[in-house]
């Protein structure tokens, strides 16, 4: 498309047909494609000529999708993946192998750092967790010849610390390694993480870009900007073998991250979603824009009321006045920084099990950020596989409720909560 603001792009990005052709993207439901000739397949094979091999590695529906999402962030590409999970194991594989390490934030999803701290541990991956109160000399000191890769998540899920890109960019950066940021719960409509220096960002569409808890899915985006060719990543420059021998980085330049995620990995673990799931993925897409400002809008609402309620003991929301992420949250996110707030109400765990259970338009479920209002303990069930000490790390008190504030009517959602803390003695 041409030069339209990222409002249109959510819109009308990626697909567009031609005369007579369908005006909403089609279903490929299909497995498998025709060719003219033996010779124009082993050319796909060879990765010679653009196209579709098989649907485990592209697909026309999927493809118009990836391209609309590396449209909204800012990047040379894009590739879904059947969950967030899926695209963070597949952008941490792409440039590392065993007997390296890579360094990560502390402040991430539980089951991310269960991920990194366990899955990768027994494939010979080290993670290096970095909180965020070290200083840079600190964060320094946890890199070293064998280090491929930082990452972190825009708005951490769900102690909500807010990443400043800026820094952790120019630490990986110095050290000649890519900054991989998951942007789930901002969105390319809140924050675009490749503006500010990072190299990859990663999504779970599973949250606000899908945003009806629908369909589980994953995005990879490359930002094109980082040089793989100064020595490090010998799996971008070096022959691949099982391409008869291309070079990623000779032949796709700048899309060559990418180009290795899908014809290497999604080709052999196979982690390629449904046409069916990337169709209602952009039915999500489609009015991304416009669901994000009601999110941030009852969010802060929301936010404010807990602040003035006694039997609140802390609110976190990086937007509100008190907030020590607010400073960061303005400079990366001036728009809004997403619909979730954690918060601790007085008695503790009990009576945070109580409020939860006493809530009636709001539900208790373990998805978050999507289109309804809802609740969580994760220390109890997201975050349970966590040792204290990780909890600690990752932000999370056993008091921390998680709360997803849906587009409902904002003073609907409030009289919920009041309701409900009623109930809490």
């Amino acid at each position: 498309m041409g030069n339209y603001s990222i409002e249109t792009n959510c819109v009308q990005g990626g697909y567009k047909p031609k005369n007579g052709e369908p005006r909403i993207l089609p279903i490929y439901q299909s497995t498998t494609y025709k060719y003219d000739s033996s010779e124009h397949l082993g050319d796909l094979f060879d990765l010679k000529v653009p196209g579709h091999m098989y649907s485990r590695i592209s697909n026309p529906t999927l493809e118009c999708v990836e391209n609309k999402i590396a449209q909204l962030e800012g990047g040379v590409g894009a590739t879904l993946t059947t969950s967030g999970q899926a695209a963070n194991l597949l952008a941490i594989l792409n440039i590392t192998s065993c007997g390296q390490n890579f360094v990560s934030l502390s402040s991430i999803y539980g089951g991310t750092i269960n991920l990194f701290a366990v899955t990768l541990k027994r494939m010979g991956i080290e993670v290096r967790f970095a909180t965020p109160e070290m200083t840079d000399e600190e964060v320094d000191a946890l890199f070293d010849e064998n280090t491929r890769l930082m990452f972190g998540e825009t708005i951490a899920n769900p102690a909500l610390k807010v990443l400043d890109i800026e820094r952790y960019a120019k630490l990986a950066h110095r050290h000649g390694v890519p900054l991989l940021v998951d942007n789930t719960f901002a969105t390319p409509i809140l924050c675009r993480p490749i503006e500010f220096g990072a190299d990859i960002v990663i999504h779970s569409t599973t949250k606000y870009m899908d945003g009806h808890a629908a369909v589980v899915g994953g995005v990879i985006v490359d930002s094109g900007k980082f040089d793989w060719t100064k020595g490090k990543f010998p799996e971008m420059t070096e022959p691949d073998e099982s391409y008869h021998g291309i070079s990623y980085t000779e032949s796709f330049k700048n899309a060559a991250y990418i180009t290795k995620v899908r014809v290497q990995l999604i080709r052999d673990f196979g982690v390629a979603p449904s046409a069916i799931n990337a169709f209602l993925l952009n039915l999500g897409l489609e009015t991304l824009h416009v669901r994000m400002e009601r999110h941030c809008e009852n969010a802060l609402k929301v936010a404010k009321f807990l602040e003035s309620s006694d039997k609140i003991t802390w609110v976190n929301y990086p937007m509100l006045e008190s907030s020590a992420e607010r400073k960061l949250a303005e400079k990366y996110m001036p728009g809004g920084c997403c619909g979730v707030i954690s918060f601790g109400i007085k008695g503790g765990r009990s009576a945070a099990v109580k409020f939860m259970d006493s809530l009636k338009l709001a539900a208790i479920v373990v998805h978050v950020a999507d289109a309804r209002t809802s609740v969580l303990h994760p220390a109890s069930t997201t975050h349970r596989q966590l040792t204290d000490e990780q909890l600690v790390d990752a932000g999370i008190s056993a008091d921390l409720i998680r709360m997803s504030v849906g587009i409902e009517n904002a003073d609907d959602i409030i009289s919920d909560i009041k309701q409900a803390l009623n109930e809490v003695e």
